[in-house]
């Protein structure tokens, strides 16, 4: 944000400031981030800067997400391991991740991998329950039940220099490598360009302890994980434009491809061939967005085109032609607009729509080849003063499908509610109560609706009911303690027509069906605090706490009903600190998860073990004239157990990275 301001000169012996005469300063120009407010904000909503993710031991998105409250991130394993994110139980369908204010988007599956998503430009990582305070947006990110805010970097330039950059060489255990680069160019005065890249390569070949037996007590061997390799190449450019003080534009244009293998769960006995997998992924987009400020009114639009690539071979299938291989192509085709206007200084009102079209190929047998076009409107209106705020929205839907082979499916029509306060009690206290509700849905992806024999046309959307209740509280005490503050909510979220995977005929044969029903009871706590006890020397910590308890009452007269939804825990957390001093910056961080239930029935027999997983690291700086040489070194799951996010897929142990860059 700019802002301009006037000097005043306090008068001195040696000069006097006459008020007769009109002095000509020259402007000052005061640059700052925009950053949200954590305790001010309606929902719940947390935030890593870059700053703050720099000292987490994180090298990808999914890495950094798992320290937020009410996150579970399923993890496969490794590197190249997909990694999914759920929000406090919704499942990974109801989270919209949005990429620079524009949602990334997979019609295929509707989960988006963010095990893909590098950390190497990232500014800035939110995640919001609910929605956020913003109602001035795409109307696609009032359409999920959480959002996971990605910010990139945008050009900053020093003492007028038109170029700067970043080289980075990162490398570590399991034959890690990571080079990455950035450049910024200044383009005269209206325009910049940010240019970044980065190469990732790992085998990904970790040893880990394979026990036999139903308790895990019979025998112990020692293996090493198979078909674990990752082979990444990322690259992005964005140009940005400032044509006035009231206007802006960027256009960015990205590309990622990998290819990876796929590894299996493990087996007894067979811990060398069974996995054989491979995957390859090529996705690149091209997205625009720009903005027009005037005195009480403001415009916006976006624009993007998607393609995605996913080819998939197995070479070890038991059929006539001795192998699988499937090749799935998907377009989208997305354009969004919003006006906003500000009707007294305290209340606004916006409107924001948005079109796209999503298409989806594959090369196999009898598809249906199935093309959607949806519209999305939303109205919104926000309240704000120095002790309220309140935001409140209505979303409209529609959607059409047609399909080239089988029968398309008839989504209805649907308004989706929201409603948000926070309100401070007291003035001079920052102590605040929040509270929002919100009604949203999830549509049936593709592979619900047409994937072979297992699809079902006849799906209705999956329909979620969000309370939350929460306090926040933040303070300053004095220079020493510039930042203490907590959060405290507790939810009730209720899941109607849940679309579950359930047997029709036999094992064999599989339908989807709107037959799970879900409640989820929870409670969020988050800490944070930042001492400076002496004047070069600084501690940040800070913590989560998450209980859940996130049960299937689908049934009445079956044995699953009030039991825990697989992979959901009944507590987690993580925790972190920092510690800043001239001579090196050290940091810890841990994330942690009680026990989880494979399936559906908690039995003993069923159950995956709690774990914990600390990191800790160590980085220095070196400033040599206009130059800056950064080093680091961090050590990963301190304990070195091979714990288990999902069964039968172990974790890495113990391992090491290091890192060392040059910014110029």
């Amino acid at each position: 944000m700019m802002f301009g301001f006037v000097a005043v000169c306090h008068a001195s012996d040696s000069f006097v400031l006459d008020t007769t005469v009109v002095y000509d300063i020259q402007e000052v120009v005061v640059t700052e981030n925009y950053r949200n407010s954590e305790t001010r904000s309606t929902a719940p909503l947390q935030i890593l800067s870059q700053k703050k993710l720099a000292s987490l031991n994180a090298l990808q998105v999914s890495d950094a997400v798992k320290f937020f409250s009410g996150v579970t991130v399923k993890d496969y394993g490794g590197i190249g391991g997909l990694k999914t994110v759920s929000v406090r139980s919704l499942g990974a369908s109801h989270t919209a991740v949005s990429y620079n204010g524009i949602t990334l988007s997979d019609c295929q599956n509707g989960q988006i991998d963010i095990g893909r998503l590098s950390l190497e430009n990232v500014d800035m990582l939110s995640l919001a329950n609910g929605q956020g305070d913003q109602i001035f947006q795409a109307a696609r990110l009032f359409a999920s039940a959480a959002v996971l805010n990605i910010r990139t970097s945008a050009p900053k330039f020093e003492d007028d220099r038109p170029v700067n950059g970043k080289l980075a060489m990162r490398g570590g255990s399991f034959g890690l490598l990571n080079p990455s680069a950035y450049v910024n160019v200044r383009l005269g005065d209206r325009w910049s360009m940010h240019v970044d890249g980065e190469w990732l390569y790992s085998n990904g070949q970790y040893p880990y302890l394979l026990h036999y037996g139903s308790a895990g007590t019979d025998s112990v061997s020692r293996e090493r994980r198979q078909n674990t390799d990752v082979n990444n190449l990322r690259a992005e450019a964005m140009f940005y434009g400032s044509f006035s003080d009231t206007d802006e534009m960027q256009v960015q244009v990205y590309y990622y491809g990998s290819e990876r293998g796929l590894p299996g769960a493990t087996i007894y006995y067979n811990t060398l061939n069974f996995s054989s997998q491979r995957l390859w992924d090529n996705t690149c987009f091209a997205q625009v967005h720009y903005k027009k400020d005037w005195d009480k009114w403001a415009f916006r639009v976006d624009g993007k085109y998607n393609f995605g690539y996913t080819r998939y071979l197995d070479p070890t299938m038991l059929n006539s032609a001795g192998r699988e291989e499937n090749t799935y192509r998907q377009q989208e085709y997305y354009v969004s607009a919003g006006g906003l206007y500000k009707i007294i200084p305290n209340l606004s009102v916006s409107l924001n729509t948005d079109a796209f079209v999503n298409t989806l190929w594959a090369d196999l047998t009898d598809f249906s080849f199935p093309m959607r076009y949806s519209w999305l409107t939303a109205l919104a209106v926000k309240y704000v003063s120095n002790r309220v705020l309140a935001t409140g929205s209505l979303l409209a839907t529609l959607t059409e499908e047609q399909v080239r082979n089988g029968q398309s499916a008839d989504i209805p029509f649907r308004l989706s509610p929201y409603a948000s306060v926070s309100v401070q009690p007291f003035g001079r206290v920052d102590l605040r109560v929040r509270a929002f509700y919100k009604n949203i849905f999830r549509l049936p992806t593709f592979n619900d609706l047409y994937y072979g024999r297992i699809g079902n046309p006849d799906l209705k959307p999956e329909t979620t009911n969000q309370y939350n209740l929460g306090l926040t509280y933040s303070v300053r005490i004095g220079h020493y303690v510039p930042l203490l503050s907590f959060t405290a909510d507790a939810y009730h979220n209720d899941v109607r027509d849940k679309i579950v995977a359930f047997p029709s005929k036999n094992i064999y044969t599989w339908t989807m069906l709107n037959y799970g029903k879900v409640s989820i009871n929870g409670l969020d706590l988050t800490g944070e605090a930042a001492f400076y006890p002496w004047e070069k020397i600084g501690l940040s910590i800070g913590g989560t706490y998450t209980y859940q308890r996130a049960l299937n009452v689908t049934d009445p007269d079956s044995r699953e009903y009030g039991h825990q939804i697989p992979y959901t825990p009944r507590v987690s957390g993580s925790g972190k600190a920092a510690l800043e001093t001239p001579w090196v910056n050290l940091a810890y961080s841990v994330v942690w998860s009680g026990h989880r239930y494979a399936v559906n029935q908690n039995y003993a027999e069923n159950r995956v073990p709690g774990y914990s997983d600390h990191s800790l690291s160590a980085s220095r700086t070196f400033h040599i004239g206009r130059m800056e040489l950064a080093c680091s070194v961090e050590c990963l799951n301190l304990g070195g157990k091979n714990y288990e996010v999902v069964r039968y897929f172990p974790m890495p142990g113990r391992s090491w990275r290091a890192s060392v860059q040059w910014k110029w």
